[in-house]
């Protein structure tokens, strides 16, 4: 498998090459050359494997330059019931007929996150070993990215850590989760802005070529193919835990008439499979991006449901073909964070698959469109090819997630997060006869106390050793909005 930039650069790279390298050197971010299909047989296959095994039967479909045997052990090593809490890794609790939430959080971190970061970790500290080299990672988090990724690189050898923050925009205990590691490969630096501004930086810094190599910039973001490639598993794990395997009388196709084009999209189901759809918060797009990976290799998903907070950008787009970026002023802060976002970096991935791979459009779509008019927007035409891959969206405000928190507990006596219940409260509105939602769980409540008790009247558990986590001494640098300082620090710290 070989991998090309979303941008026109048909340079053909290998997965361990673009694993150090996060951005392509013209700006674009990295897809696969095609999408290996999945067929009944082989769903039918996997249908009883651990996640562990199931998580290497996906990544050999993409990696061909790490030994199975490694990649194996790699696997085997991160996917744990240690570090997860359960065997299922990922379990699947059923909420109403039909209606299910996905337990992405039960990693270290207690955020979706770990479930690619821990194995990221480990790809990373591999592959430098391999090499003998050092990498300076460079990311940027609206919350829960920044804790992840630190927890999977503390201690690792060869990995600095350079994670930007919005100042002031994350929960007291996200910002706890992050500035109060004292690994000396740990570098937490709060910018004054918002996360689009962090998000910014770190792409400028990676566009600067001589700089990104003489420093051994990496990116742990999911502007990183690894990371989005590791979240694809959760969606087949999700599917089998909710389908029975039986054949489906009559089980319609997923994909338009036509022939699929040589880079293998968008996907029929295979023949005779149960159908399910999906429900995803969504802020950078990464998370439903893995979705719409595991749509294109023919996983029998209806619907991929993307859900916004207040910050409906990407409502807006799935409704009217329209990508406007907000404003630093116009983005919202909100009761869900993590997805305060108004320029969704993933998003560049998708739409190179809706535009047929035509990297010289999407060059200019995300390039000069979006600097020169903070945005574009798609013709009729393309605007109706959406409804082919299966994405609908919807949006919900503080009211909304404050009553579906309510609601969830007072029905089903289940505590879900703010983020969480954006996407419930989205699924809701999509649901389909016959076909099974599942929404997918970004954080546990812990993480958004203040919302919990402003629903519910009362604190969310959390884990014993995570009690007075606040209290702890803090360690962080602050910055402006200004990639050049950021470098400097960079520089100044590798060279410590």
């Amino acid at each position: 498998m070989k991998y090309i930039s979303t941008r026109g650069d048909q340079t053909e790279r290998h997965f361990c090459e673009i694993l150090l390298e996060g951005l392509a050197p013209d700006g674009g971010l990295y897809l696969p050359t095609h999408y290996p299909k999945v067929d009944a047989a082989t769903l039918t296959r996997w249908r009883g494997l651990s996640y562990a095994q199931l998580a290497f039967e996906i990544l050999s479909l993409y990696i061909d330059d790490i030994p199975a045997a490694d990649l194996k052990a790699l696997v085997e090593k991160t996917y744990t019931r240690a570090t997860y809490g359960t065997e299922a890794i990922v379990p699947v609790r059923r909420l109403d007929d039909g209606l299910f939430i996905e337990a992405l959080s039960n990693g270290p971190t207690l955020a979706f996150k770990d479930m690619a970061m821990q194995l990221l970790g480990n790809l990373f500290e591999y592959e430098l070993a391999r090499r003998g080299e050092e990498l300076n990672i460079l990311g940027a988090t609206s919350g829960d990215t920044g804790s992840a990724a630190e927890y999977a690189m503390r201690g690792k050898r060869g990995v600095r850590v350079f994670m930007l923050s919005p100042q002031g925009r994350m929960s007291p205990f996200q910002q706890a989760q992050m500035f109060s590691l004292q690994d000396p490969n740990i570098h937490n630096i709060t910018i004054d802005g918002v996360f689009d501004d962090c998000q910014d930086i770190v792409k400028a810094v990676s566009n600067d070529l001589a700089f990104k190599r003489q420093h051994r910039i990496g990116t742990v973001n999911s502007i990183n193919w690894a990371r989005l490639l590791a979240q694809v598993v959760y969606y087949f794990a999700g599917y089998f835990q909710v389908t029975s395997g039986a054949p489906e009388a009559g089980a319609a196709g997923l994909s338009p008439k036509g022939s699929a084009p040589p880079w293998g999209g968008p996907a029929a189901a295979p023949s005779n499979t149960e159908q399910v759809s999906f429900a995803v918060p969504s802020g950078n797009f990464g998370n439903v991006c893995a979705g719409h990976v595991a749509r294109m290799m023919g996983l029998p998903i209806a619907q991929l449901v993307v859900a916004t907070n207040e910050n409906d950008v990407l409502d807006e787009f799935f409704r009217t073909g329209r990508y406007r970026v907000r404003s630093s002023a116009e983005t919202h802060e909100t009761s869900s964070p993590s997805m305060d976002i108004s320029k969704a970096s993933n998003f560049e991935r998708f739409v190179f698959d809706l535009l047929g791979r035509d990297g010289a459009r999407v060059a200019d779509l995300f390039g000069a469109a979006l600097a020169r008019d903070g945005g574009f927007q798609l013709s009729a035409e393309e605007t109706a090819r959406i409804a082919g891959f299966g994405f609908v969206s919807g949006k919900s405000t503080h009211a909304d997630r404050l009553a579906t928190i309510r609601s969830t507990w007072q029905d089903h006596q289940d505590m879900i997060d703010t983020h969480t219940a954006d996407g419930l409260k989205v699924a809701r509105e999509h649901r389909q006869p016959g076909v099974p939602m599942i929404v997918l769980e970004t954080a546990l409540p812990a993480k958004f106390a203040a919302s919990i008790e402003e629903a519910l009247g009362r604190a969310p558990p959390r884990p014993a050793a995570l009690e007075g986590i606040e209290a702890l001494p803090k360690r962080f640098t602050t910055l402006p909005v200004d990639a050049a300082r950021v470098k400097a620090y960079i520089e100044q710290h590798c060279a410590a």
